[in-house]
C-alpha cells in the first residue's frame, strides 16, 4: 500500500512540473500563440483575459479571446479591439496604438497587452 501512495506522490509531482499548455503551436497551416500562461499577470478589471493569436505569413489572420470571468457585458465590448489586429504584419501589430473601448477600458488595455506580449513571445520564440 505505501509502494502506491509513494507512485501516486510521484507521478502528481512530475505532472506538476510539466508545462501547463504549448505556447506556441501549429495548426492547419496557421501559428497560434496561446498568452494563458505568458501573461498571468495582465488582468481587466478583475480577472485574466488571455487571448491566442492566429499567425500565417508573418500577419495575424486573427486574435480570439479565451474564456475569462471578466463580467461578459463588458468583456464582449473589450474583444473589440482584437479585430485590429486582423491582417497587420507581425512588426506592426506588435507596436500599433489601439485605443481602449470606453465603457470597458480596463478589460480592453489588458488584452492589447496581451496581444503585444503574445506577439514579442512569439517572434523570440518562432
Amino acid at each position: 500500500m505505501n509502494k502506491n501512495i509513494f507512485f501516486a506522490a510521484a507521478a502528481v509531482v512530475l505532472m506538476s512540473m510539466m508545462p501547463a499548455g504549448e505556447v506556441i503551436t501549429k495548426k492547419g497551416g496557421e501559428t497560434i500563440v496561446n498568452t494563458k500562461t505568458i501573461t498571468k499577470s495582465i488582468r481587466g478589471y478583475k480577472y485574466t483575459t488571455p487571448v491566442e493569436i492566429h499567425i500565417k505569413g508573418n500577419k495575424v489572420v486573427k486574435v480570439e479571446a479565451l474564456p475569462t470571468k471578466e463580467t461578459p457585458e463588458y468583456f464582449d465590448m473589450a474583444k473589440a479591439v482584437l479585430k485590429k489586429y486582423n491582417g497587420k504584419d507581425i512588426k506592426k501589430a506588435r507596436t500599433m496604438k489601439v485605443d481602449a473601448v470606453s465603457g470597458a477600458t480596463m478589460s480592453s488595455e489588458a488584452l492589447i497587452k496581451n496581444v503585444q506580449e503574445g506577439l514579442r513571445y512569439y517572434e523570440e520564440n518562432k
